[in-house]
């Protein structure tokens, strides 16, 4: 239990992210532009409606609309998106965004994560999900940063789980999404919690885990070893 009467922090508000390039060995986080981003994120994803499924908005029946709907995101006050560019692929196949950010708190949640068929349970995935990780924690000082999905949405649930988030509970009839009810599943990780999972992410980011693609170590495994 939490002692009733904490000590002070001493806390400052952080800077919320900024909308600069995060760099990995895999993959390169730019941030979302329609007018560079559009038309490769068109061509990973079309064809593939199931993508959209568990995401806010979506499907979109044009590369038209999708580009109108990048151009919003790209300038949007309240979410900062970086597209997610492989660099087997050479080209944006997805995105993700900080959201709900907080910097008088000292939270951020990463969410609206879209990933191709080509970026799904790829290496450069889950290093753009550490890059952006280790953006708040260590470049900004962040205190939480938390992770939301459907709780119907087992995937995002295993993912948030393996990537070193803590679940927290379900927010029951929490928003109606696409004319259905969501109840949510929260998860977050903590500044004190950061450089353990950052030991783990950087062990099986190193290339000496690969074999001809395949991993030697998964990262669950290397997240017990640390604990």
């Amino acid at each position: 239990m939490p002692a009733p009467n904490p000590s002070p922090l001493h806390w400052k508000p952080v800077p919320l992210p900024l909308r600069e390039p995060l760099y990995g060995r895999t993959v390169l986080l730019e941030p979302l532009d329609s007018k560079l981003h559009a038309a490769d994120i068109w061509n990973a994803v079309d064809g593939h409606d199931e993508v959209w499924q568990w995401l806010f908005d979506g499907p979109y029946a044009s590369l038209a609309d999708l580009s109108r709907d990048i151009a919003e995101k790209e300038s949007a006050p309240d979410r900062i998106f970086f597209a997610i560019i492989s660099s087997e692929i050479g080209a944006a196949a997805g995105y993700a965004s900080y959201m709900r950010m907080e910097p008088a708190h000292g939270v951020v949640e990463v969410g609206n994560i879209l990933l191709s068929p080509a970026l799904q349970r790829t290496t450069a995935a889950t290093e753009a999900m550490y890059l952006m990780a280790r953006h708040v924690f260590e470049d900004l000082g962040y205190r939480r940063y938390e992770w939301k999905c459907n709780a119907a949405n087992e995937p995002s649930r295993r993912a948030a789980l393996r990537l070193g988030f803590t679940f927290e509970g379900i927010f029951r009839q929490h928003l109606v999404v696409k004319d259905r009810n969501r109840d949510t599943a929260w998860f977050s990780m903590l500044d004190h919690e950061w450089p353990a999972r950052k030991r783990s992410f950087e062990a099986w980011l190193d290339p000496a885990n690969f074999d001809g693609g395949q991993q030697r170590q998964t990262l669950s495994e290397f997240a017990t070893v640390q604990h």
